[in-house]
């Protein structure tokens, strides 16, 4: 596996202009002549699609929901990072590159995360025009807000429904492609295999999920953005459709899967409340603006948080992290919310709570204004809890959230497949080790907007790209694969149906391989994983037929690829031997508990080969450079 990150020479800040001037172009009227699949149709796959279409190029978008509109970017909350510097408080886009960088932990590449820098301003401005809401000030003028890992205020937001008012945008800009016949929009379709003719991408092999037909879908190049995958954990902020199957397709046909184990732990989260659960839901890290985070300071403190003084309250990130306060990025964040639960100091009736507290905030700016800011996300809170936050503290832990790892792709968004494109929070470039709040809606709206209009086209201009027929033997192979993995499903019968096996994994992962690490602990899910792995293939339990809308199918078809993934997922955390990020090996720490690097060895991505199912995967590196924000040990005192 050949791994050129193809990041052109020169001066970080000439980069992308260099490399968007020496690619070659396709004219206006050759557009018309190639046909594009985007898969996806969130933030980075309908802002792809929709801009690929205007070019004029043909684009087929297919998703698995019913529509467009119910992808999982709609559920993000608190808002987009962009370098305005609206507030002239000494942003710029170099200091959003520094701190994306410092805040990944030293694990991303300089040049895309620059890049990415870059081109926020102009998301905002390309946002504006589509109509988005953006909250304004008084007087007209934007109102930002404060994410964590930064010291200034560069986050856009519309209250606490960034995620949906972006994603509205994106929408109508799809839609009005569609409408014009430039867009085939195939809905409640999933995407089952890739079909690689001649070492490229050249489509995919879907299955319609209201009737189980198998969907042939020729193309010229494909576009991934199908999301994460931190549902492998079972319980996650993520809604229960999200998967990694799209990906891992991909990855079994040749596409290198860089840094696996690197998940997002998101510090603001309602707590498990039952065994019943079958998601987490997020509050918003934009909360942390005005709420205060504290716990008793005395163990086994069990009085109702109104009646604790100030005396008697701890609250650890202020007095821990004095220049950021409440506003650490999300890993420190998160381990500091662990550490005051390990000792004793959980709030709750599991003990597994911290509290965050508005009583302050509302004290000297008032409830409405509290209200104005944050009301959708109060409201939701109550709803799930019964518990009115305005007048009692909101109880929160970390849970899993965004996932940093995907397809490993290079400057022009391309993986190792030749015409397979990964985008948005299906690739892994960006964010190294942690993701900084209110970053993920500015990469995938980057990708789609702004970076695979070019690079895609240097592809196809550069690329030999003959016809092909649905009838073509990549095809044939694809669907007898697929239905034979279909036949095995259902020929089971046993008596658990899949999220047993899901949620069995979900705890190995999260207990092994979550917030804490360690090289036992590791060890002992990659022994415990095959076990699940072979009772799920000896026991599952499928109602109904595969003829059918049958979600129960879907589940298992997906678990059985997390089943796979979940076990690399672990092999990557045992190879990374440090702490980094929200990834705390326990045998890699500083003297004072806080994550420890090792820049000699770590200083990479890790990208794992498919060799076949009877074999080892083979582990690759792309070395990481860094000539503008030198590593150091990263601290927010």
């Amino acid at each position: 596996m050949k791994l050129d990150s193809k990041v052109p020479s020169g001066p970080i800040q000439e980069k992308w202009d260099r490399k968007k001037f020496e690619m070659k172009l396709v004219s206006p009227a050759n557009k018309k002549k190639h046909t594009i699949l985007v898969v996806g149709t969130g933030l980075a796959g309908a802002s792809a699609a929709a801009t690929l279409s205007e070019l004029g190029y043909k684009v087929i978008n297919m998703c698995i929901q019913d529509s467009p509109r119910r992808a999982h970017s709609i559920a993000a909350q608190g808002g987009i990072n962009a370098a305005k510097n609206y507030t002239n408080d000494s942003d710029s886009i170099w200091r959003l590159f520094y701190d994306t960088v410092k805040g990944g932990d030293y694990r991303a590449r300089e040049a895309n995360v620059y890049r990415l820098a870059q081109i926020s301003n102009n998301i905002i401005d390309q946002c504006v025009a589509q109509g988005v809401p953006f909250a304004r000030e008084y007087g007209g003028l934007f109102a930002l807000r404060s994410f964590g890992g930064a010291q200034v205020s560069r986050t856009f937001y519309a209250r606490g429904q960034t995620g949906q008012q972006l994603l509205l945008g994106a929408y109508g800009a799809l839609m009005k492609e569609v409408h014009r016949g430039n867009i085939e929009l195939l809905t409640r379709h999933e995407m089952l295999d890739l079909i690689v003719i001649d070492g490229k991408a050249r489509g995919v092999l879907a299955r319609n999920l209201l009737n189980g037909d198998l969907k042939r879908i020729p193309a010229d190049a494909v576009v991934l953005a199908t999301g994460g995958y931190s549902r492998a954990f079972f319980l996650s902020t993520n809604a229960m459709n999200c998967n990694v199957s799209a990906a891992w397709a991909c990855y079994k046909r040749g596409a290198g899967f860089a840094n696996p184990s690197f998940v997002q732990i998101h510090p603001t989260c309602i707590p498990v409340h039952g065994e019943k659960q079958s998601k987490l839901t997020l509050m918003s890290e934009s909360l942390r603006n005005d709420g205060r985070i504290w716990v008793p300071k005395n163990k086994g403190d069990k009085r109702k948080p109104k009646d604790i003084p100030e005396s008697d309250r701890y609250y650890y990130l202020e007095e821990r992290y004095p220049a950021f306060g409440n506003l650490v990025p999300r890993d420190v964040a998160s381990r500091a919310a662990k550490a005051v639960c390990d000792n004793g100091l959980g709030v709750g009736d599991t003990g597994l709570a911290v509290y965050l507290d508005f009583r302050d905030a509302i004290k000297k700016d008032g409830i409405e204004t509290i209200r104005a800011k944050y009301g959708n996300l109060f409201q939701m809170y109550e709803k799930i809890t019964a518990e009115d936050p305005y007048q009692v503290p909101m109880r929160i832990y970390p849970a899993l959230h965004y996932t940093m790892g995907g397809l490993w792709v290079d400057y022009e968004l391309m993986s190792t497949i030749p015409g397979l494109f990964a985008l948005g929070e299906t690739n892994f470039s960006d964010h190294g080790a942690n993701r900084l709040g209110a970053s993920a809606l500015m990469q995938g709206l980057a990708d789609g907007y702004f970076i695979i209009p070019y690079t895609i086209g240097a592809y196809i201009a550069n690329t030999e790209l003959p016809p092909i027929q649905e009838s073509n033997e990549a095809f044939e192979q694809a669907q007898s694969r697929v239905q034979e993995r279909l036949e095995k499903l259902f020929s089971i019968k046993g008596n658990k149906i899949a999220d047993r096996f899901h949620k069995d994994l979900g705890a190995l992962l999260w207990e092994n391989c979550g917030m804490s690490r360690n090289e036992a602990g590791l060890k002992k899910a990659l022994q415990e994983i095959p076990q699940v792995r072979q009772e799920f293939w000896e026991n599952l339990l499928i109602p109904g037929n595969s003829n059918d809308l049958n979600q129960e199918l879907e589940k298992a078809w997906r678990v059985a690829d997390f089943l796979e993934f979940g076990e690399l997922m672990v092999r990557d955390a045992l190879e990374r031997r440090e702490s980094c990020g929200g990834h705390f090996r326990e045998e890699s720490q500083t003297e004072d508990n806080e994550a420890k690097r090792d820049d000699e060895n770590f200083s990479h991505v890790a990208v794992w080969e498919y060799t076949g199912a009877d074999n080892e995967p083979v582990r690759h590196k792309e070395e990481l450079t860094f000539e503008y924000v030198k590593p150091t040990q990263r601290s927010y005192k």
